[in-house]
C-alpha cells in the first residue's frame, strides 16, 4: 500500500506510479549538457515541463518552443510548458539545462500552452513566520486533464503548506490528489528543511529532514514543511487525481487551522515576495 515517503537525491531518477505505489503522477528531473537532446515519446500522458535552470528548446508538432532562462529556482519565477497527450516532445539545450518533467495519464487531449513569468502573479501567502511565496502555473482553471503544478518559495525559518492539510478523499471541501514535493535549497550543500506528514486515522507519522534534490511522495496524510533558519527553500508541487473536476481543495487539520486567524495581525514577512517576476529569461515559439 502506498504511503508518504521521502526519496533522497541520488537514490531516485524517476518517480513512477509503480515506485510511488499510486496511479497518476510520474516525475523526473533531466539535466542536458550543451547540445544534448532527449525524446519523450507520444503516449497517453500529458506533460508539464519546468526548467529549473537554463534554457531549453522543445520541438512539438514542428514548432520550436524556446523557454526558461533563470540561473536557478531562486533567481526568478518559472516557465512551464504544457503538452497534451499523444504528442512527441524533443528537448534540446544549446547551453545546458535542468528541467523537471511531470506527467499524468489524460483522457482528453488539450492544446499546447506556454506559461511565462509574465502570466504569474507574485503572490504572498500566509502571515508571520508562515509567510511564503506561491506561483501556480497550472491551476485548476488551466485547460489540462489532470495535472496541477505549483511553485513555492519559503524564506529560512518560515513554515510552508501551513496549516497542515490533506487531499485524501473526494467530498465537499476536499479532493483526492496524489502530490509530490521536489525540494531545492538556496544553499545546496548545507541547506535543509523538515517535512512532516501524519495521519491520526491511519496511525502514521513521518518527520524527516529534507535536502537539495530530495523528493517526497504524498498519496495521503496531513502535511507541512518548515525551512531551517537561514536556509531558503523552494519546492515544486505536482498534483493529480481521479476527481472529475479540477480542484486544489484541501482539508486542514482542525486542531491547527485556527492559527491562521492571527495572520492579519501578524502581517506578511517583509522578505516575501523575494523571487522576482522578471528573471533574465527567454521564451519564443517558432514554426517551420
Amino acid at each position: 500500500m502506498a504511503q508518504p515517503r521521502i526519496f533522497r537525491a541520488g537514490d531516485w531518477d524517476t518517480i513512477t506510479p509503480d515506485i510511488a505505489g499510486w496511479t497518476y503522477i510520474s516525475f523526473t528531473v533531466k539535466t542536458l549538457a550543451p547540445g544534448e537532446s532527449i525524446t519523450i515519446s507520444a503516449d497517453e500522458q500529458e506533460h508539464a515541463l519546468v526548467p529549473l535552470s537554463g534554457t531549453v528548446t522543445a520541438t512539438v508538432n514542428g514548432q520550436d518552443i524556446v523557454f526558461g532562462g533563470r540561473a536557478n529556482v531562486f533567481e526568478g519565477l518559472g516557465h512551464t510548458l504544457y503538452v497534451g497527450r499523444d504528442t512527441e516532445i524533443v528537448l534540446t539545450s544549446a547551453a545546458g539545462v535542468e528541467v523537471a518533467i511531470a506527467s499524468a495519464p489524460a483522457t482528453t487531449k488539450h492544446d499546447l500552452r506556454l506559461v511565462t513569468p509574465d502570466d504569474l502573479p507574485v503572490e504572498a501567502r500566509g502571515g508571520g513566520n508562515a509567510t511564503r511565496q506561491v506561483a501556480t502555473p497550472i491551476p485548476p482553471g488551466f485547460p489540462a486533464d489532470r495535472l496541477l503544478v505549483v511553485e513555492v518559495w519559503t524564506p529560512g525559518g518560515n513554515w510552508s503548506s501551513f496549516p497542515p492539510h490533506k487531499h485524501e478523499h473526494d467530498h465537499d471541501g476536499e479532493a483526492e490528489l496524489e502530490e509530490t514535493y521536489y525540494y531545492r535549497l538556496r544553499d545546496s550543500e548545507n541547506g535543509w528543511a523538515i517535512q512532516r506528514a501524519y495521519s491520526p486515522e491511519r496511525g502514521f507519522e513521518l518527520a524527516e529532514p529534507v535536502y537539495d534534490g530530495d523528493i517526497c511522495t504524498l498519496p495521503w496524510a496531513y502535511h507541512t514543511t518548515v525551512a531551517a533558519h537561514g536556509h531558503d527553500l523552494y519546492y515544486l508541487n505536482v498534483l493529480a487525481g481521479p476527481a472529475p473536476e479540477r480542484t486544489l481543495q484541501a482539508f486542514q487539520d482542525p486542531a491547527l487551522a485556527p492559527l491562521q486567524n492571527a495572520w492579519p495581525t501578524l502581517g506578511t514577512d517583509v522578505r516575501v515576495p523575494f523571487i522576482p517576476r522578471y528573471p533574465e529569461s527567454t521564451s519564443s515559439i517558432e514554426q517551420d
